[in-house]
């Protein structure tokens, strides 16, 4: 998880990671630990906030902004549950990860790993999630620039991209996250689905864009189990210029 995607630090607690990339860098030396592993741990444990844990971010709009495409239940139980959940387990599995890498226990590190990525991408696809958002009467495709340009270049037009991308959402196996992303190599965008809480940029190498979460728990009280009614619903309140301004940072 890098830092430009991390947003507030929560306030210190009690029992705290204290400077985990410092310690990082000292423990994972150890002769008992493989490279790889030693740079994933390492990884890991300096992606948190400086002497704090990463935290929930704060919305930038009310959670009824979204209504009537997501509603303000649905926001509510999605943002303070379920991502709260994911950040209250990654900080529990990097405490746990630290204690590993200071002991050079190789096998606690290799336990951690799934609980490390599953809960890790949960955070860092979710705080992107609620960057692509905004109110409805807000969100507006641009009739020009550098996304106009590069949907048109890759799919044609905009509804043609945006059927594109819908039916790979739509079509993501059990749990999942469809996406738009900017390939660094071609210098085009294209539409990706990740399986569970996978980030795109460490499964694909694509820049993450605008990601649709696929998971029950963003569309079953407003859509029930009719994936299709809520991907179609969610362009209507995208936010396009913030879908933008990372297109822009990604082609550099």
């Amino acid at each position: 998880i890098k830092s430009e995607d991390r947003r507030t630090i929560s306030t210190m607690s009690t029992k705290q990671i204290i400077t985990p990339a410092l310690r990082a860098a000292v423990h994972v030396r150890s002769s008992k630990l493989s490279p790889e592993l030693a740079k994933s741990a390492a990884a890991y444990l300096s992606s948190a906030p400086s002497g704090g844990k990463h935290a929930l971010p704060d919305l930038s709009y009310d959670y009824a902004a979204l209504e009537p495409v997501i509603s303000a239940e649905t926001m509510e139980l999605h943002h303070s549950k379920h991502h709260n959940t994911y950040v209250t387990n990654l900080n529990v599995s990097l405490e746990k990860l630290d204690a590993a890498v200071s002991a050079g226990d190789v096998s606690g590190i290799i336990s951690l790993q799934g609980a490390l990525k599953f809960n890790g991408g949960g955070h860092l696809n979710h705080t992107l999630f609620w960057e692509n958002l905004c109110a409805k009467g807000s969100s507006e495709f641009p009739t020009s620039g550098a996304l106009k340009d590069a949907v048109d270049a890759r799919f044609g037009d905009f509804d043609t991209m945006k059927n594109d991308f819908s039916a790979l959402t739509i079509g993501v196996q059990g749990s999942g996250w469809g996406w738009l992303g900017y390939n660094t190599n071609t210098g085009s965008i294209e539409a990706a689905t990740c399986a569970n809480q996978d980030p795109l940029k460490a499964t694909t190498g694509l820049v993450p864009l605008l990601g649709i979460d696929v998971w029950e728990h963003a569309y079953y009280v407003d859509y029930r189990n009719v994936r299709p009614n809520y991907v179609n619903a969610i362009f209507d309140v995208v936010n396009w210029k913030a879908v933008e301004e990372r297109l822009v940072k990604a082609q550099g």
